[in-house]
């Protein structure tokens, strides 16, 4: 076995390599950009080694510099990841050349895997059903339409060497044809290298099945089987399972034996992922191979009991795969929530910011946490916003759903805006529940997934004045005596009461408190709504007994704003204080950046006339393309910022007057 490898990446799989390795006697060297210099995969590594700046192209793709790490700390393999330089012919075939290990397949069938129109012809010839499109070289944008409107609607233009929903549109008339094609070839090009695309029929109700298949060295194969990842948004998995629900025993042996095929037609070694696509009549088809250890492998690795990433490393080392395919047993269900910086009730935008206030749930035999990150990091613009993968397992799926609930309601985060609430909502929704799945889940369920927070304010507002009267008592306790009445709540005087103010500013609506404190209780008035509360602090939890009703709650302070968790919900609110704040709002014609990336395309210019929904100009953040569209008729009357600008969330990008004002 190896005595030292180089992990090729960064944040959760470069921590979730590292634990294995270590648990194996394996040394670990980690490599980082400037921007990652205090993150945690480089504090659990053994040494770490700078690459270079911010952007990726600038560190963690500089293959020449992990090379010569490898040469000066003297690992004798890499572990790529997943994303980065995990699936790049060129790196593996320059490691092979300098004798380091690739723990990965080889160079040869990442190729055949890394165009996803090669790979399709591959598979025709191994016996791997198909989805009707267009998978040839001639990338003549007539030719694609042409063969666009063959292929018939709706349907899926793909990056050839895509992955991660990047370089993806669905296409649902001839007329959209022409931006999806630009668009799409935009993003994969800044994304992969490679503008190339194929077409494919896209079915309207699929499942996406994935198959987990292993290889070694000595020509074996096996499936492990398999997960379920239909629930998507912008085709990107929000929430994994396995094995998949509803698949029938000769379903998943057909699949599984396929996915074997697929592996061996290309001579595989290590793990792959084969995906298919799973129609509601029973069909499969291949859409395709990942060479690279999955995001969610989790899921398999806690139905089936085996470390994946001890298999990676015992077939890179040459050994046997660990099981033949009739050892391999299924326990139980698993699920994977992937934790996103994001912002749900805005189409999913990627967020920044700085974990402030970090709390996971409990990890057991039951729930895992997979991440990168620890309170106080920054989820910064230059990579993906994913903060933790949470894991469950349970004997049963209603179990596991159960236990992905409580578990989210236990992960609270302050400080940017992320996708708890919404994947507690999915999770515990009951078309999931009842296992009705496919692609277009989240879009077919938004009423269910997205609902209105019927928060009571009021009470809230008492629990959060609570909060800030027992805190300060807590203060008044550490600095002195906390039974002299000048440390009490009420203001007070002798031979009188004084009930105190407070006010509290909850969205747009400043709300006016008073608080009177009655022995151990406080009498808290919140505009016509009063409240019986007593309540007692230990670190950031508040058990507080409201009106009668006991409940333990959560609560963050950063400065003046407060935010409280209690099942899965959060409710916002800050101190009030008077502002005195210059300067003029934004007109109706201006167009704001919706989160902090780069100006990759400007498609007008000043003085152009304009019309409703056409696209202005684009951004990318977190490698994914947003388009700022005219809000209604008119001319363009300034361009604040150009292509490769860096611009913040709330930057005005463009203004637009309206066609009778221009």
């Amino acid at each position: 076995m190896f005595n030292k490898i180089l992990i090729a990446n960064r944040g959760e799989i470069a921590c979730r390599v590292i634990q294995t390795a270590h648990r194996l006697g394996i040394k670990c060297v980690a490599v980082y950009s400037e921007a990652d210099r205090n993150a945690r995969h480089v504090a659990m590594a053994d040494e770490a080694f700078l690459l270079g700046p911010a952007p990726s192209a600038e560190s963690y793709l500089r293959a020449d510099k992990i090379i010569e790490i490898c040469k000066q700390s003297g690992a004798q393999a890499v572990h790529p990841g997943y994303g980065f330089l995990s699936e790049n012919t060129d790196f593996a075939e320059a490691l092979e050349a300098n004798g380091i290990t690739f723990i990965g397949p080889p160079s040869s069938a990442i190729a055949a895997m890394g165009s996803k129109s090669a790979a399709k012809e591959i598979m025709s010839h191994a016996n791997v059903p198909l989805v009707p499109g267009y998978h040839g070289e001639d990338q003549d944008p007539t030719l694609l339409k042409a063969e666009s409107e063959k292929c018939g609607f709706p349907q899926l233009l793909k990056a050839v060497a895509g992955g991660g929903g990047k370089g993806m549109r669905v296409v649902e008339s001839l007329d959209e044809f022409d931006e999806a094609l630009a668009s799409a070839c935009r993003e994969a090009q800044n994304a992969f290298g490679n503008p190339d695309m194929l077409i494919e029929r896209y079915l309207t109700q699929p499942r996406h099945v994935e198959i987990q298949v292993f290889c070694d060295k000595q020509g074996n194969g096996v499936y492990l089987a398999e997960r379920d990842c239909s629930v998507q948004r912008r085709h990107q998995k929000v929430i994994e399972e396995a094995p998949a629900p509803g698949l029938s025993d000769d379903t998943r042996k057909a699949m599984g034996e396929a996915a074997v095929r697929a592996a061996k037609a290309i001579d595989y070694v290590g793990a792959g992922t084969v995906e298919f696509l799973y129609d509601v009549d029973g069909s499969f088809y291949f859409m395709e191979m990942n060479t690279r250890l999955q995001v969610e492998h989790p899921v398999t690795e806690l139905i089936t009991g085996q470390d994946l990433v001890e298999w990676q490393l015992r077939i890179a080392n040459g050994e046997d795969l660990p099981l033949s395919q009739d050892q391999i047993r299924i326990n139980g269900h698993a699920l994977e929530a992937r934790i996103y910086a994001e912002d749900p009730d805005n189409d999913f935008l990627p967020a920044t910011g700085t974990l402030k206030y970090l709390r996971t749930p409990q990890e057991n035999t039951h729930v895992r946490v997979d991440t990168g990150v620890i309170e106080g990091d920054e989820v910064s613009v230059y990579y993906d916003p994913m903060i933790a993968k949470l894991i469950v397992w349970d004997d049963n799926r209603e179990r596991a759903i159960n236990r992905m609930v409580t578990a989210l309601e236990d992960y609270r985060i302050g400080g940017l805006k992320t996708n708890t609430r919404f994947l507690r909502h999915l999770a515990n929704a009951r078309p999931f529940r009842d296992e009705d799945l496919d692609t277009g889940f989240i879009d077919k369920h938004r009423e269910l997934l997205f609902p209105v927070n019927n928060a009571d304010t009021y009470r809230n507002l008492a629990i959060v004045a609570a909060y800030v009267l027992e805190s300060q008592k807590a203060a008044a306790f550490v600095a002195g005596d906390p039974y002299s009445p000048f440390s009490r709540q009420n203001s007070w005087r002798m031979n009188s009461q004084y009930a105190r103010p407070m006010k509290l500013v909850c969205g747009e609506e400043t709300h006016e408190l008073a608080i009177l404190e009655q022995a151990d209780q406080y009498l808290i008035s919140v505009d016509d709504s009063e409240y019986q509360v007593s309540a007692s602090l230990n670190d950031d939890a508040l058990q507080v007994m409201i009106n009668g009703h006991r409940l333990t709650v959560h609560l963050f302070q950063d400065g003046d704003n407060f935010t409280l968790f209690n099942e899965g919900e959060q409710f916002n609110c800050e101190l009030y204080r008077e502002r005195f704040e210059g300067g003029d709002e934004a007109g109706e014609g201006s167009l704001t950046a919706p989160m902090n990336g780069a100006m990759v395309a400007v498609l007008v210019e000043s003085g152009q006339q304009v019309t409703e929904g056409e696209t202005l100009v684009v951004m990318e953040a977190m490698k994914m393309e947003h388009s700022i569209k005219a809000p209604f008729d008119g001319t363009v009357t300034d361009i604040f910022f150009g292509e490769g600008d860096l611009v913040s969330e709330g930057d005005q990008l463009i203004a637009v007057a309206a066609a009778e004002e221009a």
